[in-house]
């Protein structure tokens, strides 16, 4: 007996709970029925989505389930056409890409290509190109993003250098001080003291969202702040590397300022410039989300959370979205609510809807 219901009219009441409607969808092949029900063909032995294009038989010989494994239970296999058994196999992926990445956030050394392939139940090639796929990024840059991460953790909690190396996985010193400068952006012990000693290049400009930072180390830009006073960014800069020596008033420096700023004017032009990027191994997989939608374009959270493989985070990846201080470099502006609404925006929900309708016409 068919019980759920997976959508609702605008008041409330359940769409497609009863059989003329569900009938009715089918017949027009409305796509919004897929996932509330299913239906299957008696003379064929087929089940598909309400939305399948295959021929439509006749109303006596179909029948109607609740899920795919209902109707698969009821003797029916799916069809070719419109694949209802996806949803299955989208679910059995994503929990062969999360256990891969157990594994390389476990181990001291990168798992090889094989051993994560087999961890996720799948061929190398096509695990490498379904990981990509669903977490935005190649094994091995999650694995970097991985280790960044606790590179960062173990060196603010660590009593030494020596003991934050081994902490984060390092099986020799002189790896972690190879790796060290892409991963941090300055050395270890620079890092550790708060980026004392470490060179941060800014400057403050103007354009039409108010004043705007521009923050970069030697890896790339690390801050693009947004605001109305220009003195507040400047100490959120200071809030972030506090024993980190700013330089500010450089004039090749505030040539990539007005780069930003003409960008931000018309977006149109585009923005590429070399970023160091700092987060957790969700939080880039967040923003590369983020990078890869064009200008004059949304996205909305659930969206970001499908795309990387974990639908059910979508709080978390608004959170991310938030943890972003790379201003229309990293366009979170783009990301909006179901419903096409503007939500919170770290700069303000003004500026993000100016962004959008710059964007839309540019």
């Amino acid at each position: 007996m068919m019980t759920a219901v997976a959508t609702t009219r605008g008041n409330g009441q359940p769409m497609f709970s009863s059989d003329e409607e569900r009938w009715a969808a089918v017949r027009r092949r409305d796509r919004r029925a897929d996932g509330a029900f299913y239906y299957s063909v008696r003379t064929t032995g087929v089940y598909c989505r309400p939305s399948c294009a295959a021929r439509q038989a006749r109303r006596e010989n179909v029948r109607f389930h609740a899920t795919a494994a209902d109707a698969t239970r009821a003797g029916f296999r799916a069809c070719k056409r419109c694949r209802p058994d996806a949803e299955g196999v989208a679910d059995a992926r994503a929990a062969g890409v999360a256990r891969a990445c157990r594994l390389m956030e476990t181990e001291e050394a990168m798992p090889s290509l094989g051993r994560l392939a087999d961890a996720a139940g799948l061929s190398r090639f096509h695990f490498h190109r379904v990981f990509k796929q669903l977490t935005g990024l190649t094994p091995r840059a999650y694995a970097r993003a991985h280790r960044a991460h606790r590179v960062r953790d173990e060196l603010t909690r660590a009593q030494s250098v020596t003991d934050a190396l081994y902490g984060a996985g390092f099986s020799s010193s002189g790896r972690f001080y190879a790796d060290a400068p892409a991963i941090l952006g300055m050395t270890p012990s620079d890092f550790r003291s708060g980026g004392a000693g470490a060179a941060i290049r800014f400057a403050v400009g103007e354009c039409s969202l108010g004043s705007i930072l521009v923050a970069a180390t030697a890896r790339g830009v690390c801050a693009i702040l947004l605001g109305d006073d220009p003195d507040a960014l400047v100490r959120e800069l200071q809030d972030r590397f506090p024993r980190a020596r700013l330089v500010g008033g450089q004039r090749d420096f505030e040539d990539l300022v007005a780069r930003v700023v003409a960008f931000v004017e018309a977006p149109a032009l585009g923005l590429d410039l070399p970023l160091d990027v700092r987060g957790t191994a969700f939080q880039q997989r967040v923003w590369q989300a983020l990078r890869e939608i064009p200008a004059g374009r949304t996205s909305t959270y659930t969206s970001i959370a499908a795309r990387i493989g974990v639908p059910r985070a979508v709080r978390a990846v608004a959170r991310a979205c938030a943890a972003n201080t790379l201003a229309v470099a990293i366009p979170c502006h783009r990301v909006v609510r179901r419903d096409g609404s503007l939500s919170g925006y770290r700069w303000g929900v003004e500026r993000k809807r100016r962004l959008l309708e710059r964007e839309a016409v540019s």
